[in-house]
């Protein structure tokens, strides 16, 4: 798994120019050379074994052997809808829901909030990355931020709408999954009792996971690993 580099133009079986930093990883970092075998992948669901032809460090030429399709995916959407820890915090969080199998995850903009995204083109490059070392040949779509009163009203979601609170909520039980499931997950002081209203007006059901509070990012991993875990029966 760790012999594979992205790129975001299309792949096809045939001879291939790889720029770019990951031209440069293979290249100057990794130091493959001719003959050595790679990967690429780029997000449509294949992975494309590749033989370096040539490189230098901007440009690598591979041949494309083949598309193979490989699928490592949950096989149900599941939405995490996030408030952004600080600093390097943000980072972990984006990459263990990928290496988890979430679909698709959204920054949280909430009253209790401290860190505000300008842009999600950090969260975007640590996709990647995490998908490069998990073996994900689809990508984690990023959202951009938006403000819970909102995303709380949406009517695209996901059936099971699970909001994650820490007081006077049920635990968590077993899921129907077969429609998707989408969390909520607050900030460190947690969604405020209006937001919570908000939610629970709109058809989201409050659930806990345990009498420990949980940071942000362990919050967002636990409830991803649950669901994928506790399902009803079929």
């Amino acid at each position: 798994m760790a012999d594979r580099f992205f790129t975001a133009g299309p792949l096809a079986p045939g001879e291939f120019v790889l720029t770019g930093p990951d031209a440069h990883h293979l290249a100057s970092v990794r130091r493959f050379a001719p003959g050595d075998r790679v990967t690429l992948f780029n997000g449509d669901g294949r992975e494309y074994p590749a033989e370096v032809l040539a490189a230098d460090r901007k440009h690598v030429s591979l041949n494309v052997m083949a598309a193979v399709e490989v699928d490592r995916e949950l096989g149900f959407e599941l939405v995490v809808a996030s408030a952004v820890p600080k600093g390097d915090r943000a980072d972990y969080l984006v990459e263990k829901l990928t290496e988890l199998g979430t679909t698709r995850f959204v920054p949280l903009l909430t009253a209790r909030s401290v860190v505000v995204p300008k842009s999600v083109d950090k969260f975007e490059r640590a996709v990647i990355e995490a998908s490069k070392q998990c073996g994900r040949n689809r990508l984690m779509r990023v959202g951009p931020p938006e403000k819970w009163d909102a995303f709380a009203r949406r009517t695209d979601l996901p059936p099971a709408k699970l909001l994650l609170h820490t007081a006077d909520a049920e635990p968590l039980p077993p899921l129907n999954r077969s429609g998707g499931v989408v969390f909520a997950v607050g900030p460190e002081g947690g969604f405020s009792l209006d937001e919570v209203a908000a939610g629970l007006a709109a058809g989201w059901r409050a659930l806990s996971l345990g009498p420990r509070i949980l940071r942000v990012e362990t919050a967002a991993a636990a409830a991803v690993v649950w669901a994928q875990t506790y399902r009803c029966p079929s």
